[in-house]
């Protein structure tokens, strides 16, 4: 099926079951970089990167996510028109983004980093984030910026499961403040969430955390304003923009 013509209906997320994607941006054919079916900001946004990779991974990102929408909307993904909530930090028009024109009981959020972009959709407001695993010099300057006993306890792990441990750390942070609307707009050390090494999952007040599986070398996590249900929930590889097909 064509990218313009009408998707076919997904069933959205059960409360409870957020719906991962993960897009691996070296297999993906050239579709993924085509911007026809971006709006004229996305576009002036991709143009504005100064780097052509990132222009491509930029185009390919959001491309994706319309496709990924549009399959739960069962509408072009050129139809699809998004709005900023109100900012939590000063009231701007600059907070998380929504659907405009559709049920407001489909939430969304976007990653991307290097090869690798992840889609969260859930039936609640979501964050998801996903990096690279820094090494330790990086790393060490990462930590810098957590919660005073989130840098506590990174000093207190083993030097060489350190970096990895940071990395899925901020993804989570990141997850969180995506989540929330606010993006880094609000102090990174303000909330406390824990490094928790080997833990899968966390909860913060309404907010329940996810570490996300992903590609040798990157970690990812995902945050949601609901109770999450028990099991691991599905990772969804997207494959062909025109009907988010999934191994």
């Amino acid at each position: 099926m064509d990218i313009k013509a009408q998707a076919e209906r997904r069933d959205r997320p059960t409360p409870g079951s957020p719906d991962l994607w993960l897009l691996r941006l070296s297999d993906t054919p050239d579709s993924f970089a085509d911007p026809a079916s971006l709006d004229p900001a996305e576009r002036e946004r991709a143009a504005a990167l100064a780097r052509p990779a990132d222009r491509i991974r930029f185009t390919a990102a959001h491309v994706a996510l319309r496709a990924v929408l549009a399959s739960y909307l069962a509408v072009p993904p050129a139809d699809i028109r998004y709005v900023r909530e109100e900012c939590p930090c000063c009231g701007g028009p600059h907070g998380r983004p929504a659907l405009r024109g559709f049920p407001d009981d489909l939430h969304f959020s976007l990653s991307h980093r290097s090869d690798l972009v992840l889609i969260g959709v859930a039936r609640a407001p979501i964050g998801v984030d996903v990096d690279m695993v820094s090494d330790a010099v990086e790393s060490d300057e990462l930590a810098l910026m957590l919660h005073p006993e989130e840098q506590r306890e990174a000093r207190r792990l083993d030097p060489v499961r350190r970096p990895r441990a940071i990395a899925r750390l901020w993804t989570r942070k990141e997850a969180y403040l995506k989540g929330l609307g606010t993006g880094l707009g609000r102090d990174p050390a303000t909330d406390y969430i824990g490094l928790d090494p080997e833990g899968t999952r966390r909860t913060r007040g309404d907010w329940h955390f996810l570490d996300v599986p992903v590609d040798r070398g990157y970690v990812a996590s995902a945050a949601v304003r609901e109770p999450l249900t028990a099991g691991p929930l599905p990772l969804h590889r997207l494959t062909r923009v025109q009907d988010c097909s999934c191994t």
